[in-house]
C-alpha cells in the first residue's frame, strides 16, 4: 500500500507544501516565494514572514493537493517542519498541519529542516550507495553529515561564523548587487575573472571539517573600502565589478569543495550529495563534477528545485518516520535552534 504524505514547511520565507508518494515520487511540490516582500530589507524580516505564511499557507496546500491529485481521503499523514526557524513562520505551518491532521484524522509528522535538507540527496536518487557524506549549505546552516541509514546521520562539521549563503548575501551587499545576493553574485560573476583578486581562503587547522566565511566577507569590505578611509567608496561597475564577484564566489567554493575533501579522505563513503540554497550554484556543482579526487564517489546534485526550501524534502524525510510507527502528538512544540552536533535521527 502506497504511503502518499503532505508535506508543509514553513520555517523561513518560503511557503510551501508537496504530495510525495512512498517516500521519492515527488506528486505536486508547490512553493511561494517572499523575496519580493523582504528585498528591501535585504534580509528576511520574520513579522512580515510570519504574516505573508498565514495568508498563503491554506491555498498552498490546496495547490499542492490538486496538483497532486489526491484529496484528504488519500493521505497518509501530514507532515511539517518543527524545527529549526523563525518559531513566528514554524507556528504558522505547524497550526495548519495540526488543523488538518485533526481534521481528517491523519497523523502528524515533525521533521528537523535541516536533516530534510541531509536526506535530498536519497529524495533525488533513492539508490544513492550508503553510507554517504553529505553537504548542507544554504543561508541559515552549513554543514556536512554522514549519512548511515535512511533518516540517521551523524554531523561532521559546522559553520563557526557566518553560513556560506550569508557570506554571499552580505558580499551581494557590499557589491551593490541586488538581495538576494548568492544568485546576483552568481550572475555577476559569468563575465569575471575568478583569480583577479587573492581573496583569503579560511580552512581553520589542517584536521578540521567546520567552516568559517567571516573573514572572506571582511577583506571584501577591505578590498571595497581599504583602511583608513574615511568615507564609502562608491559600489563597483563593469570588469571590476564582474572580477570581484567571481572571486568571492571562487573562495566560497573552494573552501566547501576542500572541506567535502578533507571528510571524504578522513571517513568511508561511497556517495556525495548536496542541498540548501547554495546548492543550487553553478559553480559549486561544476567544481564537484570535475574534482578528480571526488570522482570515485557516486554524486547526486539534486534539481535546483529540492535544495532551496520546499516542502518535498519534509515529507520524504516524514516518510522514515511514519515506516518506523514514529508519530508526534498534537502538541508538538516548535523550536528555534537545530539539533546539537553529534548523531542525529529523525523524530517527533
Amino acid at each position: 500500500m502506497s504511503i502518499v504524505i503532505l508535506g508543509i514547511e514553513t520555517s523561513c520565507d518560503e511557503t510551501a507544501a508537496a504530495v510525495v508518494e512512498n517516500g521519492h515520487l515527488v506528486r505536486s511540490n508547490i512553493v511561494h516565494s517572499q523575496i519580493e516582500l523582504h528585498a528591501r530589507w535585504r534580509g528576511v524580516v520574520p513579522e512580515i514572514a510570519s504574516r505573508s505564511h498565514t495568508e498563503r499557507i491554506l491555498p498552498i496546500v490546496e495547490q499542492a493537493l490538486a496538483a497532486a491529485g489526491v484529496t484528504a481521503n488519500d493521505l497518509t499523514a501530514v507532515a511539517v517542519t518543527h524545527r529549526p526557524g523563525m518559531i513566528g513562520c514554524l507556528l504558522v505551518g505547524m497550526a495548519a498541519a495540526k488543523a488538518l491532521a485533526w481534521r481528517f484524522g491523519l497523523p502528524l509528522l515533525g521533521v528537523d529542516h535541516v536533516q530534510a535538507h541531509v536526506h535530498t540527496g536519497l529524495l533525488a536518487d533513492p539508490a544513492m550507495p550508503l553510507p554517504a557524506l553529505a553537504l548542507v549549505a544554504s543561508g541559515g546552516h552549513t554543514a556536512m553529515y554522514r549519512i548511515t541509514a535512511p533518516g540517521q546521520s551523524e554531523r561532521l562539521g559546522t559553520t563557526r561564523d557566518d553560513a556560506a549563503g550569508e557570506a554571499l548575501d552580505k558580499g551581494a551587499a557590499l557589491l551593490g548587487l541586488p538581495y538576494p545576493g548568492g544568485p546576483s553574485i552568481e550572475q555577476a560573476a559569468l563575465t569575471g575573472n575568478r583569480a583577479a583578486f587573492d581573496l583569503p581562503r579560511t580552512l581553520l587547522s589542517a584536521d578540521s571539517l567546520d567552516f568559517s566565511f567571516s573573514g572572506l566577507k571582511t577583506a571584501l569590505l577591505y578590498t571595497l573600502r581599504p583602511q583608513g578611509t574615511a568615507a564609502p567608496t562608491a559600489p563597483p561597475t563593469g570588469q571590476r565589478l564582474a572580477d570581484l564577484a567571481a572571486s568571492y564566489q571562487e573562495a566560497v567554493v573552494d573552501v566547501l569543495v576542500t572541506k567535502i575533501r578533507r571528510a571524504c579522505e578522513r571517513h568511508a563513503v561511497r556517495s556525495l550529495c548536496i542541498g540548501g540554497g547554495v546548492a543550487r550554484n553553478r559553480r559549486l556543482r561544476e567544481r564537484l563534477a570535475d574534482d578528480p579526487r571526488l570522482r570515485g564517489l557516486h554524486l547526486v546534485l539534486p534539481n535546483p528545485t529540492l535544495c532551496a526550501d520546499n516542502a518535498a524534502m519534509i515529507a520524504s524525510l516524514a516518510t522514515v518516520a511514519w515506516r518506523e510507527g514514529r508519530t508526534a502528538p498534537l502538541d508538538l512544540d516548535a523550536v528555534a535552534t537545530p539539533e546539537s552536533g553529534g548523531k542525529a535521527k529523525v523524530r517527533p
